[in-house]
């Protein structure tokens, strides 16, 4: 919870009051943007050689600023549509196979020293990385690239080793890609794994300021020549000056932007919000009131290990999906400011328009035959609900207008239904015995369900709900509290369940191979051997191969991605490898004192949330606000 002195009302500072963050004094407040970076404290501050891994910082502005790809894709609307050809002239053109991938590049571009940004540069991020293993990017460019070619100054032929539609996405940003790296400095260094790039050449329309020796701030400057950068494009940047801070901890994030000391926060607990919204009206979220929090294109869910014995058979997951309130869940978790999704695909983007409403009628007539009835789950209402349920406590914060409601809370989700949940049970050959359900062999039906702790109190709290409603229902469950150690144990498959994501989209393009190429079981570890990427249920249905390998074989475009698409949202729904719960909400908080024109639900040309790569758009738009 927060501290009681976020309560108080914070004196404005003055204009000059930049350097009470520690930013150099000499830099106008009205010409400096200030955001959070969620990296915080910064241990090799002066690392910027982000090709390779030392414990520098992605998002200190290095991404957001300084770097530059092939392409984008906003999670939302973008600001001439979610595609953004940006160091390519064009889209990428592949062959009849897949196996070869032409790139045609923009020209008149500069790199922030002078040299002037070429094919060459765009063979020598290949080349480099495939020659040095341990670099960020070696594996997957070693895994695809049989070779790379630069015919000419504006072009690159990429020829592959196998058939590869989605090729192009290594070098697509949705949060971050394979960066671009300037040859001409690269060709000088003897071990380009240990090279610092300090001073990082930049290719974005800022160039780095100053830093901090100590990890704490960094300052990009515009450049001179931002016309010179694919940026340029779509204007002249608002802010000259940038500057990415550890502000602290969440008070103390609070504190600061009340005091005008941080303009975007990157984000808080829903607590900290309704604070800010509260006592400055000046600060505005993704939506304007309540529920505030921009949904991330990610899909918080139950992820089962579908290698553990009891939660092979589908009846059994399906039954601990039943159990499950929703309604209390998005209560405990965000105080009702969430956005609930039923299917596995994250409600946020394009994807209600490509998924959730068209999937409605479906949904409503999906049954689950439970061996003793019939049962129709699915509740069209459950958003609604969540709306009136707040409605007499928030007043005219909740929105009234059923679409508006569906955008913001979402639409249905399974209705609880302990019986059905049973007769599940009792199929799969659990038994009860008074209160507490027994597994086939007469042992206690034990589910561990491990949370992050203070790392995500949000997800924590939602989990600690289910684990809640499990119990009342006769489940041993247990919340298994996995302090620093998720990510490894989430790989080694050493959970019953977890409160996480597998589910992560481009948001702003229909397809869902980002996620969903990774799952194929050629790619699941065998139990006890760490599992890679991101099928970390290690579940694994022919009909899932079938629907990922039609995928791999058609045009990122076609039409047909959406309607394998809604194929893989059925079969998930039928089998549930994971309980979907909702987006991952972030309460991007955004302080008009200084600037105007941040983007939210009324106007979507960009994702607000500060450590994205694509959050660069935000600063053509962005204008002083006197």
């Amino acid at each position: 919870m927060l501290v009681a002195s976020l309560l108080i009302p914070a004196l404005p500072l003055s204009p000059s009051s930049a350097a009470a963050q520690g930013i150099p004094q000499n830099i106008p407040r009205k010409e400096l943007l200030i955001l959070e970076n969620p990296e915080g404290t910064i241990k090799n501050a002066g690392w910027f050689n982000i090709w390779a891994i030392n414990a520098g910082s992605q998002s200190n502005g290095l991404q957001q600023a300084a770097l530059d790809t092939l392409w984008y894709i906003d999670p939302e609307k973008g600001l001439d549509g979610a595609w953004d050809n940006s160091l390519a002239a064009e889209k990428p053109v592949y062959n009849a196979e897949f196996t070869e991938m032409r790139v045609k590049l923009r020209r008149g571009l500069f790199w922030s020293d002078g040299v002037e940004f070429s094919s060459a540069d765009v063979k020598a991020t290949v080349d480099i990385q495939v020659k040095n293993p341990n670099m960020r990017f070696s594996a997957v460019l070693a895994n695809n690239v049989a070779s790379v070619e630069a015919p000419d100054a504006e072009t690159v032929i990429f020829k592959l080793k196998k058939p590869n539609s989605r090729f192009h996405t290594n070098f697509t940003v949705r949060w971050g890609a394979i960066w671009i790296l300037p040859k001409h400095v690269f060709d000088k260094v003897e071990d380009p794994a240990k090279f610092d790039f300090n001073k990082p050449v930049s290719l974005g329309a800022y160039t780095l300021h100053s830093f901090d020796p100590d990890g704490k701030w960094y300052i990009w400057q515009l450049r001179d020549d931002w016309q010179r950068s694919s940026l340029g494009r779509h204007g002249k940047p608002g802010p000259r000056y940038l500057a990415y801070i550890d502000p602290g901890p969440p008070d103390k994030r609070v504190i600061a932007q009340l005091n005008h000391e941080l303009d975007v926060i990157h984000d808080i607990a829903p607590e900290g919000m309704f604070a800010l919204a509260k006592q400055d009206k000046g600060t505005r979220a993704w939506f304007k009131g309540f529920p505030y929090g921009h949904p991330d294109p990610t899909l918080p869910a139950v992820i089962f290990n579908t290698q553990n014995e009891q939660l092979k058979n589908r009846d059994v997951r399906w039954a601990l999906a039943l159990m499950i309130d929703i309604k209390a869940v998005t209560m405990a978790a965000y105080r009702g400011a969430a956005t609930i999704s039923a299917i596995a695909v994250p409600p946020t983007g394009i994807h209600p328009e490509a998924y959730h409403k068209p999937m409605e009628a479906w949904l409503k007539d999906f049954e689950i035959d439970t061996g003793k009835s019939k049962v129709k789950p699915y509740d069209p209402t459950v958003g609604k609900q969540i709306a009136d349920m707040l409605r007499p406590s928030m007043g005219d914060q909740i929105p009234s207008d059923p679409a508006v409601i569906g955008n913001s809370f979402g639409l249905g989700w399974w209705k609880t239904n302990v019986t059905a949940a049973g007769e599940l049970l009792t199929r799969a050959g659990f038994r009860k015995q008074g209160n507490q359900w027994l597994t086939p062999d007469g042992k206690p039906f034990v589910v561990r369900l491990m949370v992050e702790g203070d790392l995500r109190p949000v997800m924590t709290r939602a989990g600690t709900m289910i684990v809640q409603q499990w119990k009342q229902a006769g489940i041993d469950a247990r919340i298994d509290v996995a302090q620093g150690t998720l990510l490894t144990r989430r790989a080694a498959g050493d959970f019953d369940a977890f409160i996480g994501w597998s589910v992560e989209t481009w948001g702003g393009h229909q397809d869902l191979s980002y996620f969903m190429d990774s799952w194929h079981s050629q790619f699941v570890a065998e139990p006890g051997k760490s599992q890679p990427l991101r099928n970390w249920q290690r579940w694994t249905h022919p009909e899932l191969d079938k629907i990922i390998e039609d995928i791999r074989k058609i045009d990122f475009d076609d039409p047909k991605g959406v309607e394998l698409g809604r194929d893989y949202v059925k079969l998930m729904t039928r089998e549930m490898p994971i309980i979907p719960l909702m987006a991952y909400n972030v309460f991007t908080a955004m302080d008009q004192t200084y600037w105007k024109g941040y983007p939210t639900a009324d106007d979507p040309y960009a994702n607000p949330v500060t450590n994205w790569g694509n959050s660069r758009y935000m600063f053509v738009r962005l204008k002083p606000a006197n």
